[in-house]
């Protein structure tokens, strides 16, 4: 009786856990690698570029630490590198940090300072 309650449990615990496990959308599994959802219109202009990149911050936990007003963008041909100056890195160094706006999909990439 036991080993079969086993079983059964054993059973239906897969069978739920299976049905639990779902793909998630295109947009859920970007947000959650750095990147942030794509700007129809894309990036062309610095402009539209510090537009992504606000859009991207305010989607951070601590969006509050970015000072976007002090934000530099270098043109790189087919993205825009961008170092945006935070408040809790004022004394170190680097201190920004630094993002990636694609031109033509105007996708922002948060990139890694040394």
């Amino acid at each position: 009786m036991k080993k079969t309650l086993f079983s059964l449990l054993v059973v239906v615990s897969a069978s739920t856990l299976a049905g639990c496990q779902q793909t998630q959308p295109a947009a859920s599994s970007s947000a959650a690698e750095g990147v942030a959802p794509t700007v129809p219109t894309g990036a062309p202009t610095e402009t539209a570029a510090r537009t992504a990149v606000a859009a991207y911050v305010q989607q951070q936990p601590n969006a509050a630490l970015f000072q976007l007003d002090s934000a530099r963008f270098m043109d790189l041909d087919t993205h825009w590198q961008v170092m945006v100056p935070r408040t809790d890195w004022a004394k170190r160094m680097p201190n920004a940090a630094a993002f990636e706006v694609d031109k033509q999909t105007g996708r922002v990439t948060a990139l890694m300072v040394k």
